[in-house]
């Protein structure tokens, strides 16, 4: 079934004006002019996050959404892809954030707007725990790509989470996913 409702989640300290979500909004609105777009900036706190995200998609048919995440989108994706039982494509995707971003607490800036604040607090870290998912039920609804090169997160975690699904494996590459151009043709054929 082809996707008619697309939500693109950024990552951390990241946003809407991302190069990759700047690159997929463009590419949506080209390919496939009459889908139904969405990407949110996300609060802080993961729970806020997602309430926000289910209340803003509360209308949409969930057997045509799909779901992009990258990094901490990518975490958040794979709950809402389990929750609603729909198509995700991961890009670098968090597997453990609740443990990766501990030690993170505190004032942070936003990657491309350093003038924009906001505070990760511990509590948040407590609201990642009760977001993990232990296992995904249906791999064949995944597909990520990964890159042995990320600096920030474990390829081989990555990959072994997402056991069975479709794994676009990069011999090199970064966590920023520098050369998305070359994937974006891969994601968007996966959602078709």
């Amino acid at each position: 079934m082809h996707t008619t409702h697309l939500l693109y989640l950024h990552g951390f300290r990241s946003s809407p004006a991302s190069t990759k979500a700047r690159m997929t909004a463009a590419a949506v609105a080209e390919r496939f002019p009459h889908m139904t777009w969405l990407c949110p900036a996300l609060p802080a706190s993961p729970q806020q996050a997602m309430e926000e995200v289910l209340r803003a998609t509360a209308d949409w048919p969930l057997t045509t959404t799909a779901v992009i995440g990258s990094s901490l989108g990518g975490f958040y994706a794979t709950w809402l892809a389990e929750r609603w039982g729909c198509r995700a494509v991961l890009l670098n995707p968090a597997v453990r954030p609740a443990r990766d971003l501990a030690a993170h607490l505190g004032d942070q800036t936003v990657w491309h707007d350093p003038d924009q604040h906001f505070v990760f607090e511990a509590a948040y870290v407590d609201e990642l725990v009760a977001q993990e998912i232990a296992q995904i039920s249906r791999p064949e609804r995944y597909f990520a790509v990964i890159a042995k090169g990320d600096e920030v997160l474990d390829w081989r975690e990555m990959t072994g989470h997402y056991a069975g699904a479709t794994i676009k494996l990069l011999p090199g590459g970064d966590h920023a996913l520098s050369d998305y151009d070359q994937h974006l043709g891969a994601v968007l054929d996966f959602l078709a």
